[in-house]
């Protein structure tokens, strides 16, 4: 199958949103609100898929799920089907985070019976019986899985607007006008997404792989990597689990099950009602709020069976899996990071305290960063009126950019320029799950190599604005409505979003608007270097 038509970054964001939907089932279920025999009597409308190796899991005990994205049902046609995706999930209560490792689809691997292949070959060759026994015997020796879930491409749509579809910090300008075979460059999934905050829903029916839907977004696999991939999914699932309407999940708490029947297959034992109360105790206990991804720490490539495949140390592996079975602890008090809200922690600079002293001087950026005074104002100059007060930042990293749409410097280059004439820097409308429009705009940074800018990394940045009102404490856009810490720097009290230690958003608010930088989807620019951007916004004049 060509690179341009898998669709295994599709599989990895389903994977993914199917623990979201989890947990919001449990939320409702768990709760007396839906009785527990009417969910197993919803969820049978499937059969249970038959797995073996599957270790039953212990009452109260943290859980591990395997999911697995398909291209048809299990039990359907002449054989399993193909996948292209598998993501271990850890469900535990004592964690602040759910754990996620995913496999990647061309890890080389000895399959029992079969020989040296991919390992997404175990699952065509003998079902998810077969692929897990993979994983045991060439990939994880001690695995031990709890649970098992199957998911078809088709259902991410659903599940998307099941939960009142997902408000997405869009990185950079997706575009590609597909015309099929006749041109190779453009013969992969059509898409047309601006960048900036914006609302995404799945679609349905004829626009279901339409250009502009979450699954476009998703499902995205051109010019960038498959480290890129996993990150963009991962943070989709991230916002999803930011945007959960609670009072919309009570009353559409029967259909969002059906939803979730309908569109996902799993092993008998959640067929059961003690299955079922066992994973819904523990979904609902547990902190569900943060995702915490570790990377599968893969080794290169290597060509095998005339295809590339990806090589690994089955050393580095069982380390990797020993992180994903490890509960992420609350810092301690005085361990250094930064106090949560509410919480006393290190003096804020920027702050003169009575009989401190003298108050600092000019606010200096760590190293790295560099003033680009006259760019921030040329972004402001191409934004026009927004219709808010146009802030950028004075520093941005050494290594970063803007992108331009009248230099061209972030056009793929085969794409009419027009594509790009009005998305970087973009003004438009952010709008709100009630239909209030709320003016916004959005400037993108790009990584550069050696001067140039380097549109392989797929490393964007975004300084978004808004006027919709909230961030902080308050509510407002969905990714600033719970901060993990904040401090004032430069005189500014800044909120911070930390994604497994890294700062995904630095935001900060004004009477009129709230501003926020954001960072690249493996958050690539360190801690410091976000809060110095955030610290030192200038207003255009």
């Amino acid at each position: 199958m060509s690179p341009r038509t898998r669709l295994g970054a599709l599989w990895r964001a389903l994977l993914a949103l199917v623990i979201v939907v989890i947990c919001a089932a449990a939320a409702t279920a768990t709760a007396g609100l839906l009785a527990i025999n009417d969910a197993v009597r919803i969820i049978n409308v499937q059969k249970p898929v038959r797995v073996r190796h599957l270790v039953l899991p212990a009452p109260g005990a943290p859980q591990t799920l395997l999911l697995i994205g398909v291209d048809h049902r299990y039990g359907q046609g002449q054989s399993p089907g193909n996948t292209d995706t598998m993501m271990l999930v850890r469900v535990d209560d004592r964690s602040t985070t759910i754990n996620a490792l995913s496999i990647p689809r061309d890890l080389a691997v000895q399959v029992p019976g079969y020989g040296v292949e991919k390992i997404n070959a175990a699952y065509s060759e003998g079902g998810p019986s077969l692929l897990l026994a993979t994983l045991r015997a060439d990939v994880i020796p001690n695995l031990q899985v709890n649970h098992l879930l199957l998911v078809d491409f088709a259902s991410f749509a659903n599940l998307i607007n099941a939960i009142g579809c997902v408000y997405a910090q869009v990185d950079q300008r997706y575009y590609n006008h597909s015309i099929g075979p006749a041109d190779p460059t453009t013969n992969y999934s059509s898409i047309d997404i601006q960048p900036g905050y914006q609302r995404m829903c799945g679609g349905s029916g004829a626009d279901l792989g339409g250009a502009n839907t979450a699954l476009a977004f998703v499902r995205f696999r051109h010019n960038d990597t498959d480290f890129v991939r996993q990150a963009r999914q991962q943070d989709f699932l991230r916002w999803a689990k930011q945007g959960f309407n609670s009072s919309r999940l009570l009353s559409d708490r029967t259909q969002l099950l059906t939803d979730f029947a309908k569109d996902v297959q799993s092993d008998s034992l959640l067929h059961s009602t003690d299955g079922l109360i066992e994973l819904f105790d523990l979904a609902i206990n547990a902190d569900g709020s943060r995702l915490k991804s570790i990377p599968f720490p893969y080794t290169g490539y290597a060509t095998i069976n005339g295809e590339d495949d990806v090589t690994f140390s089955q050393a580095a592996a069982q380390q990797a899996y020993r992180e994903f079975m490890t509960p992420t602890r609350p810092p301690r008090a005085g361990s250094g990071a930064p106090s949560p809200p509410g919480q006393a922690g290190a003096r804020p600079r920027g702050r003169r305290r009575r009989g401190a002293g003298p108050a600092p001087g000019p606010y200096r950026p760590p190293s790295g960063m560099v003033a680009d005074i006259a760019a921030g104002r040329q972004q402001a100059a191409a934004l026009g009126a927004v219709g808010l007060p146009v802030y950028y930042p004075r520093y941005i990293p050494a290594d970063f950019t803007y992108c331009l749409a009248a230099a061209g410097n972030c056009d793929i280059g085969y794409e009419p320029a027009s594509a790009y004439s009005r998305s970087y820097p973009r003004r438009y409308e952010i709008v709100s799950p009630s239909g209030v429009r709320y003016r916004s705009y959005v400037m993108t940074l790009v990584l550069t190599s050696g001067g140039a800018t380097d549109l392989g990394t797929g490393e964007y940045a975004n300084v978004q604005a808004t006027t919709w009102p909230g961030g902080g404490h308050a509510a407002g856009p969905p990714i600033l409505r719970q901060p993990t810490a904040e401090r004032t720097v430069n005189g500014r009290l800044l909120y911070e979003y930390s994604q497994g230690g890294s700062l995904a958003v630095v935001a900060w608010k004004t009477a009129r608007a709230v501003y926020w930088i954001a960072n690249t989807l493996q958050n690539n620019i360190p801690n410091d270097q976000m809060i110095a951007m955030a610290a030192s916004f200038v207003r255009a004049p």
